[in-house]
């Protein structure tokens, strides 16, 4: 049976958007506008019922798109402890192997916050038992969170012999900030703060320097293109990125159509006079990543027989007018 993609970046809860999510009342006129109006608004009105729905459907339809694997960061600000073991729950009653992990941040509730979310995915690590699924710790990115936690969730890591998963250097905000705490950037801020151990997901990676980039791969680290999201969100095209092999695809939380993913990286590619040469062409380096979190296991392409796409659709499409309500009241 052939392989299928690995979705190296993703995020499950953001499934419902395609579902009529309403426009900000005001139009977002720059990358932490966007976050603040619509999608730390939509992470924040979640609950457990609509998460369901919401991993049942990205779930499935990934399957149906060809993505045989998903390297997924979670954020609900208001559904932290268990929130994991609900999308976890999807992915092994679909078939859909998967590395989860909270996206620990101090935006809403300050440090205790963001222990609750390291707790979080320290807690699933220990305590989930489903075959297909594994944890890491995330982090949301580091202009969320102080050195504090920075520097407990890399503790995490070695605790639990485990990896970070983290937005580095998605738009030059989270740039500016590390250089306003004395860092270069977020990468050698996490870095210096020991929150990267070898074989940790760095994703977007749109604003590091071609330096930067292949430092990441000398001591071990992945980057993520994510070239749709990238451009939704208008915070560059991540050329720098090519100076590594260890580099793989995600997209961020648009549906998992991975085809379609490689196809907007060649079009950013050539939009931005870059010529991508064979290693943009190369075999879906996420397989590698999630092999490196599987023991060496990489998933395959399958069937998904007795799903009811049609129900899921509904009960998608039900969840979301609830969910697009909530949004409207905070």
């Amino acid at each position: 049976m052939p392989a299928g993609f690995v979705n190296a970046h993703t995020h499950i809860y953001s499934a419902l958007a395609p579902f009529g999510m309403p426009e900000p009342a005001q139009a977002p006129e720059n990358f932490v506008q966007i976050l603040e109006r619509i999608w730390w608004r939509l992470d924040r009105a979640l609950d457990a019922q609509a998460l369901h729905a919401a991993a049942r459907w990205y779930v499935a339809e990934s399957l149906r798109l060809g993505t045989v694997g998903l390297v997924d960061h979670h954020e609900s600000p208001e559904l932290i402890e268990g929130s994991l073991d609900i999308l976890a729950d999807a992915c092994q009653a679909l078939g859909m192997p998967a590395v989860l992990c909270f996206g620990a941040t101090e935006r809403n509730g300050g440090r205790r916050e963001a222990q609750r979310g390291l707790a979080e995915c320290a807690r699933f690590i220990t305590e989930n038992t489903r075959p297909l699924v594994r944890g890491v710790v995330g982090l949301h990115a580091s202009f969320t969170v102080s050195d504090e936690t920075v520097r407990e969730a890399g503790a995490w890591c070695r605790a639990l012999g485990t990896v970070m998963h983290v937005h580095v250097a998605e738009d030059r905000a989270d740039v500016e900030d590390a250089r306003r705490r004395g860092f270069r950037g977020p990468l050698e801020r996490l870095e210096a703060l020991g929150a990267l151990p070898s074989g940790s997901i760095m994703a977007h990676g749109v604003h590091l320097a071609v330096e930067q980039v292949q430092h990441a791969g000398r001591i071990g680290c992945w980057l993520v293109q994510n070239p749709r999201s990238n451009r939704g969100n208008r915070v560059g095209y991540a050329g720098s990125l090519r100076a590594s092999a260890r580099v793989a695809l995600g997209t961020d939380g648009y549906p998992s159509e991975l085809a379609a993913e490689r196809e907007a990286l060649m079009d950013e590619a050539a939009g931005h006079g870059d010529d991508m040469d064979a290693a943009a062409r190369r075999p879906d380096a996420g397989h590698v990543l999630f092999a490196e979190r599987f023991g060496g296991m990489v998933p395959t392409a399958r069937a998904v027989p007795g799903v009811d796409f049609e129900a899921l659709r509904a009960e998608a499409a039900a969840e979301a007018s609830r969910l697009w309500r909530r949004m409207a009241n905070l």
